[in-house]
């Protein structure tokens, strides 16, 4: 089993920035890759891709995201972060990492990100 541990979440202006963190404990040996969902607000069954990097380093963003988050891991520490700059009123979300270890996924709770001025 994998537990993950989100942090970081808050009330943000527009035009503010964040930093997500995700920590895995348990069996992390043999973790394929590390991403980041997230439900937006209103929409709790709609569930957003946002980053994905794997052991590699390959990342994938959202195209609602590029250019503005930025993933980055620590797969030794069993970590990853999402740095989110110009945040806007649509990036309300509950913020969720998972973790993929050979054919299972794994999820944490969640971080609640709020954006609003």
């Amino acid at each position: 089993q994998v537990q993950l541990e989100e942090s970081g979440g808050g009330v943000v202006q527009p035009g503010g920035s964040l930093k997500l963190s995700c920590v895995a404990s348990g069996q992390t040996a043999a973790i394929a890759a590390m991403s980041w969902y997230r439900h937006p607000a209103g929409k709790p069954r709609q569930l957003q891709l946002v980053d994905s990097i794997n052991s590699g380093g390959r990342i994938t963003y959202h195209d609602s995201v590029k250019g503005r988050f930025t993933i980055s891991s620590d797969f030794a520490a069993d970590t990853i972060w999402l740095q989110m700059d110009a945040l806007n009123p649509e990036d309300t979300a509950v913020y969720l990492c998972t973790a993929q270890r050979y054919l299972a996924d794994y999820w944490g709770r969640g971080t609640q990100v709020t954006v609003s001025s």
